[in-house]
């Protein structure tokens, strides 16, 4: 490029070099100019434009600015209006608050005037008082004083009266004060007797309407079997020739049912009866349901036998427990050790005097219960002491000692509280009851064995008792005869009147109960009646 300009000055001369120097110095000139023109032209437009936009912000901000103005000033009118609201509550709310405690005030001042009223009555009437007290104070000293003047007196004439009394009398004063002494202490034992007998009398006439309504109310909200029952110590044979066929050829059926039971047999003259004899009732249940097993099925040989008391025994044992699980379900007492229960069920099959034992528990237990409850007693330690009582009886065959100690031990081996273990060794007054649930296990007991047909007794037992209870009473000194009534619940004394007069029949009375209470067993309670007799015979002649 820079070569082609080169040779196109060469080929030019000087005049055309000037003409076009100057040509292109007035091009530029012109291009200068015209460029200065636009940029001012541009300048300006841009200058006019920021002046324009100018003046629109400035007009955007008036307008914002009297927007905010007038919001700011609603804002304050409402804030002042707030203010003003607040301010007229809390004065309302302070005005209440201070009228009320001008009436708190005011109240207070109207006590304190009818306080100061009452101090001003209370002080004159303690002056008042202080003043007839004084005047009383007065009174006693001069009574006093008399009362000392007529005390010298008398002891003189005291003085003279006992000089006189031991002259006419011929006894010292030692002598005469004994024998005062003597004829006051015996009327002091009667007139205590007597009392002691109306005391007595009341006590017993209220505990006794107590102890019924107690008592009635709670048998009759126990429902409870009153049919006495026996346990089945004999089974019936559809005819003699059965007999045959138990015993078998050298009495090896009997022998085996024996072994297999351990229960005695009894083949004697009775027609169609065998009788089992067994101080186990279990053992004699089991021995009981085979041979009936045995006489309806016919095959009777020593294998089937042993096959039939296993099989007995087991449905006997299941039994037993269920018997427990429903008495202890039908009470409602929980948390009983199970070998407890299983024992407990052992009793389905005891019975006393004719009456089945297992019930009996399960009435003492709700009897106990209802008389907790009606005397405001928590009900659960009566109900299970008076559900365990008898535990015993289910084991005394197989262990030593009297159903009491076998109960106890029993409760102390499965872990029974000292409450439950002290109501079942105070049940028959081994012990002396000291707690409420023992007492009221004891009357529940007595109500359940002593109601009508609770119990049966045999004749040699009933005959002995009755002698055994006249013994008694008739031991003491200055009885003539007794006689058992009412079967044995009472017993009348006829005591010799000369020897016994009527203040010592409570005594006796009392010593005869004691002494019964401690050497005879017996059903319920028994009355002692202590009678005196004096009759006056004379003739007219």
């Amino acid at each position: 490029m820079t070569s082609s300009i080169g040779l196109l000055l060469a080929s030019l001369d000087a005049g055309q070099i000037v003409g076009i120097v100057l040509g292109v110095v007035a091009a530029l000139a012109a291009g200068a100019a015209a460029g200065l023109f636009g940029y001012r032209s541009y300048s300006n437009n841009k200058i006019g434009l920021a002046k324009r936009e100018a003046e629109r912000i400035l007009e955007e901000a008036g307008l914002e600015a009297k927007a905010i103005r007038k919001d700011g000033l609603l804002e304050a009118k409402e804030q002042q209006n707030r203010l003003r609201s607040e301010f007229e509550r809390e004065t309302k709310e302070k005005r209440a608050e201070w009228q009320r405690t001008d009436n708190r005030l005011l109240q207070k001042e109207n006590a304190l005037d009818k306080r100061e009223d009452a101090l001003g009555k209370k002080e004159d009437a303690l002056d008042r008082k202080t003043a007839e007290l004084e005047k009383a104070q007065k009174s006693v000293e001069d009574s006093r004083e008399r009362l000392k003047g007529i005390e010298e007196e008398l002891n003189k004439s005291q003085e003279i009266l006992r000089g006189e009394l031991e002259r006419v009398a011929g006894m010292t004063r030692e002598e005469a004060e004994q024998e005062l002494k003597n004829a006051l202490l015996e009327d002091v034992k009667k007139g205590a007797a007597a009392e002691a007998k109306a005391i007595e009398a009341e006590a017993r006439e209220n505990a006794a309407r107590e102890a019924q309504n107690i008592i009635v109310t709670a048998i009759q909200r126990c429902a409870a079997d009153h049919a006495t029952e026996n346990t089945v110590s004999v089974v019936s044979l559809p005819s003699d020739e059965m007999k045959g066929r138990i015993i078998g050829r050298m009495g090896r059926n009997i022998r085996a049912l024996e072994s297999a039971t351990g229960v005695d047999l009894i083949i004697d003259d009775t027609p169609d009866v065998i009788t089992l004899s067994s101080f186990d009732p279990v053992r004699r249940e089991v021995a009981r349901l085979t041979l009936e097993k045995l006489v309806a099925d016919g095959r009777i040989h020593p294998a089937r036998i042993e096959e039939v008391a296993d099989k007995m025994r087991r449905e006997v044992n299941a039994s037993i427990k269920e018997a427990g699980e429903e008495a202890v379900f039908e009470v409602g007492v929980h948390g009983l050790h199970p070998e407890l229960v299983k024992i407990l069920g052992r009793l389905k099959y005891r019975t006393s005097y004719g009456q089945n034992v297992l019930k009996h528990s399960v009435e003492v237990a709700l009897l106990a219960s209802l008389m907790a409850q009606e005397l405001g007693i928590d009900p659960k330690i009566a109900k299970r002491a008076g559900l365990l009582h008898d535990i015993g009886k289910a084991i005394d065959h197989e262990v030593e000692g009297t159903h009491v100690q076998i109960g106890v031990d029993l409760a102390k081996r499965y872990k029974e509280s000292g409450e439950v273990i002290h109501a079942i060794a105070a049940h028959h007054n081994d012990i002396e009851p000291e707690t409420m649930e023992a007492v009221l296990v004891q009357a529940a007991d007595a109500i359940s064995s002593a109601r009508p047909g609770a119990r049966r007794e045999s004749i040699e037992n009933y005959v002995k008792r009755i002698e055994k209870l006249e013994d008694i009473a008739g031991s003491f000194s200055g009885v003539e005869q007794t006689f058992a009534v009412q079967a044995g619940r009472e017993i009348r004394v006829m005591v010799k009147p000369e020897q016994v007069d009527d203040a010592a029949t409570v005594f006796l009375a009392r010593e005869i109960a004691e002494k019964l209470e401690n050497e005879l067993e017996y059903p319920g309670q028994i009355k002692v009646n202590v009678i005196r007799e004096v009759r006056s015979v004379d003739y007219a002649k």
